[in-house]
């Protein structure tokens, strides 16, 4: 099987760190049914290993993660799959937010859709000047509604409307500004320095410390997930078998404004 997901254990990195770095640039970091089962596992094999402090998720390429892997073969009720997809990133989302260790993002490309999600559940995120953002959801006819369990709590109300609304492209300043990363960072030199010093401050905490704070940080995040994640996938699923959105990802295809009914 092509690894897809690279595992970097705290006797290789040497500062307490586990590294996971999404490394299926042709297809933009695509969340492929392959690279998730690959993520869930090193998020299991870093929570298991007791000499891991910290979980640092990176990328190779320009892009940290454009979202679902929509190339991959299917078969079965259009609607069930879609409802199945969208199980799937919410269970991996809530796979990031549950690890008891802390996780740190680190990005310097693009970040769209789930990988949007997987910002927001991370515990802090870092982010170079070639990163950009947006979530273009609405411009092809569905919502960013899984990926809400983990945004919603970062971002401000206002920005949440805006881009949600807009899909505009912003970069990391702007992102730290609404609360969707931690720290912009202007030079790329420097991303893999801050994710250092932040690795080296969080080896101070114990084990024990650093889950029981992280805990309290995401338990009304979690509490979001048990509410809301089964609901918000049915929905999901119904907007992404709809008419509206298949124009939509046409007109998306084939690079031409989208004909929208009514």
């Amino acid at each position: 099987m092509d690894t897809l997901v690279s595992y970097t254990g705290p006797e290789d990195t040497g500062d307490g760190s586990a590294r996971l770095t999404l490394d299926s640039p042709h297809n933009r970091n695509a969340l492929s049914s392959r690279l998730v089962a690959q993520l869930h596992a090193g998020l299991r094999d870093a929570a298991a290993d007791p000499n891991v402090r910290v979980v640092v998720l990176g990328h190779t390429g320009n892009t940290f993660c454009a979202g679902a892997d929509l190339s991959e073969a299917s078969s079965g009720d259009p609607g069930d799959l879609a409802a199945d997809r969208a199980r799937e990133m919410a269970a991996l989302l809530r796979a990031i937010v549950e690890c008891p260790r802390p996780v740190i993002a680190t990005v310097d490309g693009h970040v769209r859709a789930g990988g949007m999600g997987m910002i927001g559940a991370c515990d802090i995120a870092v982010a170079g000047p070639a990163s950009t953002f947006a979530l273009t959801e609405a411009r092809i006819g569905v919502a960013p509604s899984i990926i809400s369990l983990t945004l919603l709590p970062k971002l401000s109300p206002r920005a949440a409307a805006r881009y949600y609304l807009t899909g505009e492209k912003f970069g990391a300043a702007e992102a730290a500004a609404i609360g969707l990363i931690t720290l912009a960072v202007e030079n790329a030199a420097d991303v893999e320095a801050t994710v250092a010093g932040l690795v080296s401050d969080l080896r101070r905490g114990s084990p024990q410390g650093l889950a029981a704070s992280k805990a309290l940080t995401t338990a009304a995040v979690l509490a979001g997930f048990d509410r809301d994640a089964e609901r918000l996938s049915v929905a999901s699923a119904r907007m992404f078998v709809s008419d509206e959105a298949r124009e939509g990802m046409l007109a998306f295809l084939q690079k031409r404004p989208p004909s929208w009914s009514g």
